[in-house]
């Protein structure tokens, strides 16, 4: 390892060789590192599941039984089923491995002498961190420059106060550790709250404090969403009910029959017709699946379980720059006081624009010259920036200098930054204090919001409400307004608080920005959806509301932050429910409107950037943090990162999410439907005492269709047309309504009414077809129907029906209209609601279940242990009849149902 005298104080950090060598001496700087199940772990895990261990059994059972045939060929089927769970399985995990690999922390380092960004995992000792507000501490180490630096150490000590820091003592020749202090080391998994420094990281990994701890978020276990608690409960109440179901089968059997070993293999048939083991794979497919999908459309899930609230919310809250704006900021008007020759004392100046009655004038191209009386607005504007701008802003500002200073660019480049202010709650501006010659005075800018820049310079009241009408006028124009000035300071102690300066006020800079073109139809989908937008922004009302309009937004009222601390919650809460916009909001502020939106049961989302909208981030539903310009705190904090920073990409994230949603309702429906006809067809010919139809293969043979069906077909199901003209669904009510649970079982009982038609009038019907001249014309034979030829029918009734189930529940709209599907009834006068093209999967997996079926029945290596009989076509064509009558029932059913509600 690198020692400390090696890297006192570097200024070029390490060279990629070094790092490299470092890195693979001490491996990757993670605290746990997050591996994926080998194969192995998860084969042993899926045969712990219920399903898996019945089928085993089963399997056992006929070889024990003497039925080796049959045991064989239900092994084979084990390891399809097996095969299948387990490609489904390793789906989810490779969809979650991806986003973990999108959304690792990134880290600012000096490789080479030059700074640059690399995933935290690759941080090694010896590297030169550089840090900046709102980023996350890489690794330990001690501090070797700061600058006004403060960080959040609650992950270790659970202070919520931010700590100064101060670097370390220089002292060529000693160890660092004699001379850190508690102030000058830097722990791994913190966040910088205010100011910058550099780092010598020192350990990495398990080696820093927060490894040697074992704090490590990874293994943290996230507490089971509404939806795994809900569908829980349900397989439990199943579960229970199998119990009971499965004893009393097998009790009864053995008695009535003497074969108590056929009696338990049909218990165990039971069991496994009715646990719908299938909801497992959908619980963690659905989410995993759908978040790889967001990815596609610029977002990244960091929480998978805020894919199932993505959907519910029902009030957005969004930030105006760069999200509803393009954050490409430009200088387009500006304004200076009225330049009297001198003013007489006591005198008040008459503010306007040089050949212009008006307060603003148009800012002149590149290419012009721009007057001297703009130059110190500009000058100082710059100075009261950043030296290398990361901010649009600021930037807008530089550009503004290199194109119309060219004689003063020079001067400002020789100065140096000897102390800065930032901005606060409690002054929304940020001062620099430059020295440009030792024996000159030294140069205060600043720059910020035009109240706080008029509080600095001590304006008299009505100078002062001159310039709040110039800054309406402005804001009025949807430009960002800022105001500049400048001071002078003699001396080497600085004033705690920038009010201490004498500063002069030089005027203001409007800004534009902007809107995005495509956050009008995004506005528009919101409003059709039900959801309500409100703006949140620093900006002055005026700017925000011209943004709002400019966007599309409804006319409502305007909060400002002002009006805001004079407001109780409760008070709060109703009046944001007809705010469109809130401006002059502080970042504190915004956690109070998201735990005001919530106490009035709203499912609020709520968009944030900085190290202060944490908070809001948090406590929102579903917090969104900006990805392009957001800090690594508000990304720790959000559910949601948006790559684009695009307010239309939350948009497409929401209806993605209903559509997600949706398609895990209408799956979970269709398999507690299709395990109806499954369990009561293992059931009903004990209670009437007919022979078993029901055998575990049969129900082997049945995962192979349900479980890529719920799984793979509803996935791809694509949205409802309507999904974005709908309200947001209650996130409290439950997975499944009575209505909705009635409408599955009444599914499920449709479809067993068919197969008992199927076996019960089939036989007859043919028998009296046979003694009819119809008979002799098709050679029908008069020989009874067999147990096998009734099992063979049975199952092409019950595969059938399943098609057409699945068929119809894509198109199951439980959000419109709870339980009945609204092209339900549509669909019998238009095939392509019936049979949309968007999705093939689901047509395809039909075909192969009725190909896999037929292989079943003809092929006599399988029909035998299956104990299926090869049928006629005429008798097909009788089971393929019986199990589309399952559709009209349907329809009868929906119509009997809710008749006032079908459209």
């Amino acid at each position: 390892m690198p020692t400390a005298s090696e890297h006192h104080n570097t200024t070029i950090g390490l060279t990629t060789a070094q790092a490299h060598t470092q890195l693979a001496a001490d491996g990757p700087n993670e605290v746990a590192p997050s591996t994926r199940r080998s194969v192995w772990r998860r084969l042993i895990d899926m045969l712990h599941q219920p399903m898996f261990a019945l089928l085993v059994t089963a399997s056992l059972l006929y070889m024990v039984l003497g039925d080796l045939t049959e045991g064989l060929t239900l092994s084979v089927f084990v390891l399809a089923v097996l095969g299948l769970s387990f490609y489904q399985e390793g789906q989810s995990e490779a969809a979650i491995e991806a986003l973990r690999q999108l959304t690792q922390a990134q880290a600012r380092v000096l490789r080479d002498g030059q700074a640059q960004w690399i995933p935290a995992r690759d941080v090694v000792a010896g590297d030169c961190l550089l840090l900046s507000e709102g980023d996350r501490v890489a690794a330990d180490g001690w501090l070797l420059q700061a600058n006004n630096l403060q960080i959040d150490e609650s992950l270790l000590t659970g202070e919520s106060v931010a700590v100064d820091k101060n670097p370390v003592a220089s002292h060529p020749g000693i160890d660092q550790t004699e001379l850190s202090t508690p102030a000058s080391r830097m722990h791994g998994g913190t966040f910088v709250v205010r100011g910058n420094g550099q780092v010598q990281v020192t350990a990495t990994g398990r080696r820093s404090q927060i490894g040697q701890i074992g704090m490590a978020l990874d293994q943290v276990r996230e507490a089971d969403t509404p939806l795994q608690q809900q569908t829980a409960r349900l397989v439990r109440v199943l579960a229970s009910l199998v119990g009971v179901l499965c004893v009393v089968m097998v009790l009864i059997l053995g008695w009535r029959t003497g074969q108590w070993m056929n009696a338990l293999l049909s218990g165990i048939a039971l069991a496994m017709a009715i646990l719908p083991e299938e909801y497992s794979v959908v619980l963690t497919l659905f989410p995993a699946m759908g978040a790889r999908r967001l990815t596609r459309e610029g977002v990244l899930t960091r929480h998978i379980n805020a894919i199932e609230t993505l959907g519910a919310i029902n009030v957005l809250c969004t930030d105006k720059t760069g999200t509803l704006t393009q954050n490409r900021m430009t200088v387009t008007a500006l304004a200076i006081p009225h330049i009297a020759s001198p003013p007489a004392p006591g005198d008040i100046l008459q503010w306007r624009a040089p050949a212009s009655s008006a307060a603003t004038t148009v800012l002149p191209s590149a290419s012009t010259t721009l007057s001297e009386a703009f130059h110190p607005l500009i000058e100082h504007a710059i100075l009261a920036s950043a030296p290398t701008p990361f901010d649009p802003m600021e930037a807008a500002f530089h550009t503004m200098g290199q194109n119309h200073l060219h004689a003063s660019q020079s001067v400002l480049s020789k100065g140096e930054l000897v102390q800065t202010y930032g901005l606060s709650p409690s002054l929304k501006a940020m001062s620099h204090v430059w020295q440009f010659a030792p024996e000159d005075p030294r140069v205060v800018s600043a720059k910020g919001a035009p109240e706080a820049i008029m509080d600095l310079c001590h304006l008299m009241p009505e100078v002062r409400q001159h310039w709040l009408t110039c800054v309406a006028q402005m804001a009025a124009q949807g430009l960002r307004v800022l105001a500049v000035a400048h001071s002078r300071f003699e001396g080497q102690s600085y004033p705690d608080n920038p009010h201490d300066f004498d500063f002069v006020w030089l005027g203001l800079i409007g800004l534009t920005d902007p809107l995005r073109p495509e956050i009008p139809q995004a506005v528009a989908d919101c409003q059709s959806a039900g959801i309500q937008v409100i703006v949140i922004t620093g900006d002055f009302p005026a700017t925000a509301q011209e943004i709002a309009r400019q966007a599309g937004l409804p006319e409502g009222q305007t909060l400002t932050g002002d009006e805001l601390e004079g407001l109780s919650d409760a008070a709060l809460g109703k009046r944001l429910r007809h705010v469109t916009v809130c401006a002059r909001i502080s970042p504190h502020q915004k956690l109070r409107i998201v735990q005001a939106l919530q106490t009035q049961g709203r499912v609020v989302g709520m968009t944030g950037d900085g190290v202060n909208d944490a908070p809001a981030l948090k406590a929102a539903h579903v917090g969104i943090a900006m990805g392009a310009r957001g800090t690594d705190v508000a990304r720790e904090a959000a559910d949601l990162v948006l790559v684009d920073d695009n307010f239309a990409s939350i948009v497409r994230g929401i209806r993605l999410g209903r559509r997600i949603f949706g398609n895990l309702q209408k799956s979970m429906q269709y398999i507690f439907a299709i395990h109806i006809p499954i369990a009561g067809m293992a059931l009903l010919p004990m209670l009437m005492g007919w022979p078993a139809l029901m055998l575990p293969l049969h129900v082997a043979l049945l995962e192979l269709v349900i479980d890529p069906t719920c799984a793979i077909a509803f996935e791809n199901e694509p949205a409802d047309p309507e999904v974005m003209q709908q309200p947001p669904r209650d996130s409290q009510t439950a997975l499944f309504s009575t209505k909705q649970i009635a409408w599955a079982a009444g599914q499920g009982l449709c479809v067993l009414f068919c197969v008992g038609l199927s076996i019960v009038v089939t036989p007859a019907l043919w028998e009296c077809l046979a003694n009819t001249p119809m008979g002799v014309v098709f050679n029908l034979p008069l020989t009874p129907w067999s147990e096998e030829h009734i099992r063979s029918m049975a199952l092409i009734t019950l595969i059938t029906g399943n098609g057409v189930l699945v068929l119809s529940s894509r198109q199951l709209n439980p959000r419109a209209r709870p339980g009945i599907t609204r092209s339900v009834i549509n669909a019998s006068a238009s095939s392509e609601s019936f049979w949309p093209p968007a999705n093939w999967t689901a047509p395809v997996f039909v075909t192969l279940a009725m190909g896999l079926l037929a292989m079943s029945i003809h092929w006599p290596w399988l029909a035998e242990p299956m104990q299926l009989a090869p049928l006629s076509g005429l008798a097909w064509s009788m089971a393929l009849i019986w199990g589309i009558v399952f559709w009209p029932l349907m329809l009868a059913l929906a119509k009997c149902t809710q008749p006032s509600s079908i459209k």
